[in-house]
């Protein structure tokens, strides 16, 4: 449970990070790491799901804007097992 309350500060960090990169319209970021309290990976990082609307992803196919997630988590990567991603335009 220690380390589950650790990681939980990283919901906002990613917030933070995805509002900075995309001036999102829309941004929804769910920690789902209770949902994994016990699993060995859960002891490396959280596990988040990302819905984000943003005009950034106009034009770009679905790998294009998850590679742009990503890159916009890159220095939170350590603070993330898992990552669901829903990126729409």
């Amino acid at each position: 449970m220690i380390q589950y309350l650790s990681i939980m500060g990283n919901k906002v960090k990613i917030e933070q990070a995805l509002k900075d990169a995309f001036a999102p319209v829309y941004l929804n970021v769910m920690d789902e790491g209770a949902k994994h309290i016990g699993h060995a990976g859960a002891k490396e990082g959280g596990h988040f799901r990302v819905e984000i609307v943003s005009d950034a992803f106009n034009g770009k196919k679905l790998l294009e804007r998850h590679r742009m997630v990503y890159a916009a988590l890159e220095h939170l990567k350590s603070s993330i097992h898992a990552l669901s991603i829903q990126a729409r335009q």
